[in-house]
């Protein structure tokens, strides 16, 4: 429809649908008096190990957090390397950095854009560690053949699961090959809260229990503490989680369902649509095309009053910041990754967008592809 705007947000509309029960959660806390460690956080992590049928859940500040914590009490540290893929977000490779190890990155599969498990084993050296498999957009990484190299080295597993909660593969749930599986729950992800805050997965309750020492200060017991961190989910964040995560099946489908109409509707256009691995639950974080002119189509959409955002467009080891010496190596060609950051475009997918506005995002997207035939065959 002309003159229909379409953001690429819902976290509004998603409050206000839910604002009663959200505004008693946070209510409730401030009449509390108790706003960091409590029983709103012991309760939200209950109900995240629950959900994600893990035993332990330890909320942190942010998934970065989460990520490097996790080495940390792993005791990945400085001479060690880690695995990783570079079209993830930064973070990813931040948190090796912040352990003090090295990110060795390899490239990924042309179809996912997640890891290419392949290129895992030329990689390896006498000091790589740990891999960090990272569900990209919602869709998971291929963990049997990840977790199989890693058993054949003896290596550590940590899942990035920051896009992809509620995900699962066709034989196994995320997190429950691995040491540990690391979210984050910033705004804008799926089970979201409203600013930043991380949990970690596992199931190890030793691994757990050394993570809940590290984040509150290397404590366990008020008035005693060791080396440790400041990383605590707290108890705002923490309740309205709790009241968020009893709709989180319900969100997931109906992502799911916003995810299956694109893939119909722009069925035919020269776009590469996502492709999922059969029997794997793609969650659809993010609903990702790939086009040879991403910033013609990003630019055309927001003429028409749509919002679409280009998601890790520059790869990790193409950053200005990147940190090249000891901090990090590239095993092999990134030919795919490189390729992949230069098309990637996320269009408009949340529970709250309307048929209405997913066919207006369809239809914009078709004519602006008609103005395009030069620019191959449909993906």
């Amino acid at each position: 429809m002309e003159g229909m705007k379409v953001g690429f947000h819902g976290q509004v509309r998603q409050y206000h649908q839910f604002k009663p029960a959200i505004d008693a959660a946070i209510h409730k806390v401030l009449e509390s008096g108790v706003y960091v460690l409590g029983p709103k956080l012991e309760k939200f992590e209950r109900d995240l190990a629950t959900y994600c049928r893990m035993q332990e859940a330890v909320g942190v500040n942010s998934g970065t957090d989460a990520l490097w914590l996790v080495l940390k009490a792993l005791d990945i540290g400085p001479g060690d390397e880690v695995i990783l893929t570079a079209n993830t977000y930064f973070a990813t490779a931040e948190a090796i950095w912040i352990a003090g190890s090295t990110a060795v990155f390899v490239d990924i599969e042309q179809d996912t854009l997640n890891m290419d498990t392949r290129l895992i084993e030329r990689a390896i050296t006498n000091r790589t560690k740990a891999i960090i498999p990272v569900h990209l957009y919602g869709q998971p990484a291929r963990m049997r053949e990840v977790t199989g190299v890693a058993k054949k080295h003896n290596l550590h597993v940590v899942e990035d699961c920051a896009q992809a909660v509620g995900a699962r593969g066709n034989d196994f749930l995320l997190g429950e090959l691995s040491d540990a599986m690391c979210t984050s729950f910033t705004p804008q992800k799926t089970l979201g809260c409203y600013g930043d805050g991380g949990a970690v997965l596992t199931n190890h309750p030793d691994l757990a229990e050394r993570l809940r020492k590290l984040r509150n200060h290397g404590s366990d017991h008020r008035g005693f503490y060791s080396m440790g961190y400041n990383s605590r989910l707290d108890e705002i964040h923490a309740a309205v989680l709790s009241v968020k995560i009893k709709q989180l099946d319900s969100w997931i489908e109906q992502r799911r369902r916003r995810a299956g109409q694109y893939i119909a509707g722009l069925a035919g256009t020269s776009l590469k649509i996502p492709s999922t691995v059969p029997g794997f639950r793609h969650a659809y974080q993010f609903f990702v095309v790939e086009a040879e002119d991403r910033d013609g189509l990003q630019a055309y959409l927001g003429s028409m009053g749509i919002t679409a955002f280009a998601h890790h467009p520059v790869a990790i080891h193409q950053q200005a910041g990147f940190p090249w010496g000891q901090s990090a190596r590239i095993s092999g060609s990134l030919e795919r990754t490189e390729s992949s950051a230069a098309r990637v475009l996320s269009l408009p997918l949340y529970p709250e967008i309307t048929d209405e506005e997913t066919n207006h995002v369809i239809r914009t997207v078709i004519a602006w592809d008609h103005t395009r035939p030069e620019l191959g065959t449909p993906g």
